[in-house]
């Protein structure tokens, strides 16, 4: 007790200016963006749904009669346990007009038997198996060369979806002709499995759910994930399907938005995804997405940027900016203002990084209150308990993400570790490394 009085004490002492001086990165950076722009965003979103009701049921209507071909691909490895439950969820769809493809890249489980059984029993569409591993990117481009639909919706194998999931993603094609790709509400499947998985819960209603949408809002929607999205068909064979990851679903988006198509996020497309379990696995898999951020928004499309590039846009240079911005940039700052602290501050700093816990608990426990309102009645019961775990989020934010995300750039940076990631295969790896990217 004495030294939350001591912390409280320094709290009362400080005036405005050295308050600031002190948390100038909360205020400046993560409660103006994560607190008070998604706050704004929120309310205009709802006004905005509402005020174009009419227009999503015509659009609604338009589309039952037209009824298109959807081609539903989904390329895995070792996925055999959840290509049933991902199978089940697509029988249930309110649209019917769909085809299921599904492509075991090398699996050595028993993904091919299972995927058999279910084509033989009509529930899967088409089903190819790669013998030899050929890496995402080769078996969703495989999946594509046989796409007979007009939009294609891409899934990560072990995704299952709501009922209204397909008529949902590709209700924003016949919104509006201009968009190119939409990106589905994604979420965690596996809260309680383990504190991994429920704090990741939470990172995908604040990064995906909200950020997304804030990102979409204003048109600078730098991403589409790969675990669920759609597509128009014509555009992903004009641009030759996905390039070698991992990124690749960034990538995607970069080149549609190139193209001048809008990409969007749809928040009541849901999926449902599973996630690592231990903190090991998640370190991995955000490593190798981390390093996407400077192989392909630094590298490959850093002609986003250029005022000289002659399909240059504001829209697109703001979704490059502000990627960079958020990711790369604020991440250095981030350690510039610990090493502030710890330099110029060393007789308070014990005092400071207490009360910057407490400023981030609240910014997430607000920013989890506006999530659960946007979900509304989709909301799930395990989603509402897991707000036991929100003390945890400024140390899994804060530092755990931050560290792993600092390291992964650094590798990337200084010797493109994603090119040598056995996410992919050498001999695809290989056929890239030399490129300028």
């Amino acid at each position: 007790m004495m030294f939350l009085d001591e912390v409280l004490n320094f709290l009362l002492s400080l005036d405005q200016k050295r308050f600031f001086q002190f948390f100038w990165y909360f205020v400046v950076f993560d409660f103006t963006r994560y607190v008070v722009f998604d706050t704004v965003v929120l309310i205009l979103h709802f006004l905005r749904r509402w005020q174009r009701r009419e227009t999503r049921r015509k659009a609604r209507i338009q589309m039952f009669r037209e009824k298109p071909l959807v081609s539903v691909i989904a390329p895995g490895k070792n996925e055999g346990k959840h290509i049933p439950a991902l199978v089940r969820s697509l029988q249930k769809q309110t649209y019917k007009n769909f085809e299921l493809i599904i492509v075991d890249d090398g699996s050595d489980d028993n993904s091919a038997v299972i995927c058999r059984q279910l084509q033989k029993q009509g529930a899967i569409d088409k089903f190819f198996r790669n013998n030899y591993r050929g890496g995402k990117a080769s078996a969703a481009n495989l999946a594509l060369h046989y796409a007979k639909g007009e939009f294609v919706i891409h899934l990560d194998a072990d995704t299952h979806l709501t009922e209204t999931s397909v008529e949902k993603i590709i209700l924003p094609f016949f919104i509006n002709k201009k968009i190119g790709a939409v990106g589905g509400d994604i979420r965690v499947n596996n809260i309680g499995v383990s504190p991994t998985a429920t704090l990741q819960a939470f990172d995908y209603m604040k990064t995906i759910s909200t950020g997304r949408l804030v990102a979409s809002y204003f048109n600078i929607l730098r991403i589409v994930s790969g675990a669920y999205g759609a597509f128009r068909k014509d555009i992903l064979l004009r641009l030759g399907g996905w390039d070698v990851g991992p990124g690749m679903d960034g990538d995607i988006v970069l080149k549609i938005r190139k193209l001048g198509f809008k990409v969007v996020h749809e928040p009541e497309a849901i999926c449902y995804t599973n996630v690592p379990t231990t903190f090991a696995k998640l370190a991995k898999q955000r490593y190798r997405w981390d390093r996407s951020m400077i192989r392909f928004r630094i590298r490959k499309h850093r002609d986003l940027l250029s005022l000289a590039n002659k399909n240059f846009s504001i829209s697109n240079f703001f979704t490059s900016l502000d990627g960079i911005s958020f990711n790369l940039i604020l991440n250095l700052k981030w350690w510039i203002y610990i090493f502030q602290i710890v330099i110029f501050s060393p007789s308070v700093m014990f005092f400071i990084f207490p009360v910057n816990y407490v400023l981030y608990l609240i910014s997430n426990v607000h920013e989890y209150l506006m999530t659960t309102i946007l979900y509304g009645d989709t909301i799930r019961k395990k989603e509402l308990q897991m707000a036991f775990y929100l003390p945890l989020m400024p140390l899994y934010t804060g530092i755990f993400l931050r560290i792993v995300r600092s390291y992964a750039y650094m590798m990337e940076f200084f010797f493109k570790a994603s090119f040598y990631d056995l996410w992919n295969p050498w001999k695809v790896s290989r056929s890239v490394i030399k490129r300028k990217y």
